[in-house]
């Protein structure tokens, strides 16, 4: 090869690298996502309560308020033009009436303009719509007093129990109509929320992080088969199936990206840049989420340079700690926790895989096993909690002071919590029926999702310090596919279970509710026992707790709470984990918010090489 060729062919080559990383184009306009965590569920917000559809939401469509930089105790305007306060005139000193400015100018993806009744409906056609087990009880508590759609229903004078909604008389869909109609107002330029009790918390239910504060444009829901605004109409609407809804698979916000297709059966969402968005156009220009479940095919794209960040689970971390050209932020703070569950109230018929005999003869345990709080104490004083940070979760989260997460406010941060002590714990199960269980011991299977591995881990060092204590106890660590458990949880079968929570908003509330109430998600799945336990102990200081306006009286409320909760050793709250994502070190920008549903914010990032 001649000089001349060859310093033609290095230049080249020179060339080549420099736009191709590990062999991949090296495409700055392009942002592409590999998550494993399974495929979104819907794109309507009225629906959506899952974080892979509240991560394709979250690029899509605005909120009426944001967290500034992702900060939980900075609120900004987003669609509104200010944040409500007493100060401002725009709440009532009672908390009850909030009114928001809405912004001018700003464009929907299909061309239309933000106007205040596009905001009314949205809320409107979401709370009258109410799918089940879906995320609309956030608005109805507040505005209505009340978790559901049929509640309303039933203040309208309908049946308190109905099972479909063509049973109910359409005077009394009428009423349900005016009452929930009733509570929001166009006044001008101005939405105005009539709140049905004050409720702290309410503008953060309205802020950018889960899917359902998405404003959505009236006209355009109308046109693709939604809710046409009739008050006679609106139950035609309610409740339907997921993918029965307007926007199971399609959208329209006024977000930074355009929904361009959600790909099934590929297991991708691809986007577009929106030109028109009101806060300047994405350096992004196109992105993709993808879904792939398998670690190592995942690890090859970052390399390769096909994704920009990969989900990577925490006890995988240290297969990506030392790749070249590859970031690794640890640490990030997230509002959850990690729990593990008694159920007071245990079928025994039927459960024999589980509670054996169902009977305190050895060979298993009666239905109130866990009724005995001495049995629920020993067996927290059995967790190793020290092991399970820094073994299992590699350090990445603090130990919990009970069951609100300690990063929220009025949390107890020196309420007196539970350690490895199994001295206590033999003196508890000692103490437990009467004697009966030290003499006799027991047999009770204890349940994991299968694939979790760290759940698992966490149920074997239970497993392992319960059977050291006495011979006679015997601690079976079963694995149980995702939708047999819930189908067992529904029927509160399961004598103990791990579940993680992660907040809806950010408030203490919304960890009281679920743990604490009788109406609570996770009261149902643990029994009658603790249903009546907590309409004794917990209900009205739940209650109370959203109603205070004052600060002061909130912590007092909370810390009680708190305290019982521990006192009584209602479950094992075990950690409360921080989080980590992994990139390619081109990306830049990088924001978080343990608010966001979205791993990444599209509208933020950008792709440089140094």
């Amino acid at each position: 090869m001649k000089a001349k060729y060859q310093v033609v062919f290095v230049l080249l080559l020179i060339v080549v690298m420099s736009a191709s990383v590990f062999g991949a184009p090296f495409d700055p306009e392009t942002f592409v996502y590999v998550g494993g965590a399974g495929a979104p569920q819907t794109l309507d917000p009225a629906a959506a309560y899952d974080t892979a559809s509240g991560e394709v939401i979250h690029q899509v469509y605005d909120t009426l308020f944001e967290y500034v930089d992702g900060d939980l105790e900075q609120l900004g305007p987003m669609l509104a033009t200010e944040v409500p306060s007493v100060e401002n005139g725009l709440m009532s000193e009672d908390g009850l009436t909030i009114r928001v400015p809405i912004r001018q100018g700003v464009k929907f993806h299909n061309g239309a303009v933000l106007t205040p009744e596009d905001v009314r409906y949205t809320f409107l056609r979401n709370m009258l719509s109410d799918p089940a087990g879906g995320p609309m009880w956030m608005f109805l508590e507040p505005l209505l007093d009340v978790q559901t759609m049929a509640k309303v229903i039933e203040m309208a004078g309908g049946p308190a129990d109905f099972a479909e909604i063509d049973e109910v008389d359409a005077e009394v869909l009428r009423r349900a109509y005016d009452l929930v109609a009733a509570t929001i107002e166009v006044d001008g330029n101005d939405v105005v929320f009539h709140l049905a009790t004050p409720y702290p918390p309410f503008i953060n239910i309205l802020t950018k992080g889960g899917s359902w504060g998405a404003i959505l444009n009236k006209e355009w829901m109308i046109a693709n088969g939604a809710w046409d605004g009739d008050p006679e109409t609106w139950s035609q609407w309610y409740d339907l199936a997921l993918e029965d809804m307007t926007c199971y698979d399609k959208a329209n916000g006024t977000g930074p990206f355009k929904l361009e297709t959600w790909d099934k059966s590929g297991n991708q969402t691809i986007f577009s840049r929106f030109d028109e968005y009101w806060q300047g156009p994405a350096k992004i220009k196109t992105a993709f989420i993808k879904d792939i479940k398998e670690l190592s095919t995942r690890l090859l794209m970052l390399q390769a340079g096909d994704a920009d960040g990969i989900y990577v689970g925490k006890d995988e971390l240290n297969q990506v700690r030392s790749l070249d050209n590859v970031v690794v932020i640890e640490g990030l703070p997230q509002v959850v926790n990690t729990v593990l569950f008694y159920s007071f109230t245990i079928p025994t018929e039927g459960n024999e895989d589980l509670v054996g005999s169902g009977k305190l003869d050895g060979n298993g345990i009666p239905s109130d096993f866990f009724a005995d709080v001495d049995i629920r104490k020993a067996f927290n004083y059995s967790f190793d909690y020290e092991a399970y940070l820094n073994e299992v979760a590699e350090g990445a989260g603090v130990i919990p002071k009970g069951p609100i997460p300690q990063i929220l406010p009025f949390v107890n941060l020196d309420q007196e919590y539970y350690t490895h002590d199994l001295a206590k714990a033999e003196e508890h199960f000692k103490k437990a029926f009467g004697g009966e269980v030290w003499e006799k011991g027991f047999e009770v299977g204890i349940v994991y999702n299968t694939g979790n591995d760290q759940r698992k881990t966490a149920l074997e060092i239970l497993e392992y310090n319960i059977e050291s204590i006495n011979p006679k106890f015997k601690v079976n660590v079963v694995s149980m596919e995702w939708a047999t458990m819930l189908d067992k949880l529904r029927s509160s079968s399961l004598p103990i279970f791990i579940i993680g929570w992660l907040m809806d908003f950010p408030d203490t509330h919304n960890f009281a509710v679920p743990y604490m109430h009788s109406d609570g998600t996770f009261a149902g799945y643990c029994g009658q026992g603790l249903i009546d336990l907590a309409k004794e102990e917990f209900d009205d200081l739940v209650n109370a707790g959203i109603k205070a306006t004052d600060p002061e009286e909130r912590e007092k409320i909370y810390f009680e709470l708190q305290k019982r909760y521990v006192d009584l050793a209602i479950g094992m709250p075990y950690v409360e984990e921080t989080t980590h994502r992994v990139m390619r070190d081109w990306v830049r920008n990088f924001h978080y918010s343990p608010a966001w549903s979205a791993n990444f914010d599209f509208y933020s990032v950008y792709k440089e090489v140094k």
